[in-house]
């Protein structure tokens, strides 16, 4: 919900149900997450979870260095110049949009950082910013699944193009193989959703992520989740690694 530039204008039931919102989240223990997991280990679905229970913000670095370009924010400027330049974005301009972020209302009880860092380096900045702030990462998340269960999950993924309708050949098959249910057209599978370039994404991903879970495993905050259990049960896992 983007709030309109003048409160006066809000209807005043999105005013009260704010307002009780944050009554309730003041009474919420701190938690500054990391969450950590190949593509398709569930994060996505735990996220939003975890952000209404400890009233937390959601920081996806991605999302918020194009949003900072959008508005032109000096670190927004610096971002975009490198981009034109064909660079990469450097890890300090990286903390400094997050350290911007964690000033906002919403991540005043504190944040689920999801996608950074993605190595020791920005991790040791992260921590270094954050010390400077007098505080710390609380818990890292580490949605740990066996590469064969994640390819059957997504490899088995069949989209219908036009309504987005989704499929799986296991878990909630097309009533005919390969077609939609409602139109009857046929179904297709997303370029990355395929075995061939999931292996290159789960070997890039091993090799980039295990360093960063060693190096907060040395300061004890790692919690180790059975990522391949049903959504229901991950979330208790979940709701066990932070109470």
């Amino acid at each position: 919900m983007s709030a309109p530039a003048n409160l006066e204008d809000m209807p005043s039931v999105d005013l009260m149900t704010e307002l009780l919102r944050r009554l309730k989240c003041q009474t919420k223990p701190d938690k500054r997450l990391i969450l950590v997991g190949p593509p398709g280990s569930g994060k996505g679905t735990q996220s939003p979870i975890v952000k209404d229970e400890y009233c937390l913000c959601h920081l996806a670095t991605g999302d918020m260095l194009r949003a900072a370009v959008t508005a032109k924010t000096p670190l927004g400027i610096k971002a975009k110049e490198a981009m034109e330049k064909g660079e990469l974005v450097t890890d300090d301009l990286v903390i400094g949009i997050i350290d911007d972020a964690l000033k906002k209302p919403s991540c005043q009880k504190g944040f689920i950082l999801d996608g950074f860092p993605r190595t020791v380096v920005q991790a040791k900045k992260l921590d270094e910013m954050l010390a400077k702030r007098g505080v710390k990462v609380d818990k890292v998340l580490n949605f740990a699944i066996d590469d064969a269960i994640l390819e059957e999950r997504i490899t088995g993924r069949w989209i219908h193009p036009s309504s987005g309708r989704s499929y799986h050949t296991k878990f909630a098959p097309p009533k005919v193989p390969g077609v939609d249910d409602v139109t009857g057209e046929p179904l297709i599978q997303r370029k990355d959703d395929t075995a061939a370039v999931l292996k290159s994404r789960l070997e890039a991903f091993h090799k980039q992520t295990k360093p960063v879970i060693d190096y907060y495993s040395k300061l004890g905050v790692v919690a180790n989740l059975h990522a391949e259990k049903t959504p229901q049960e991950v979330t208790v896992e979940v709701k066990k690694a932070l109470s």
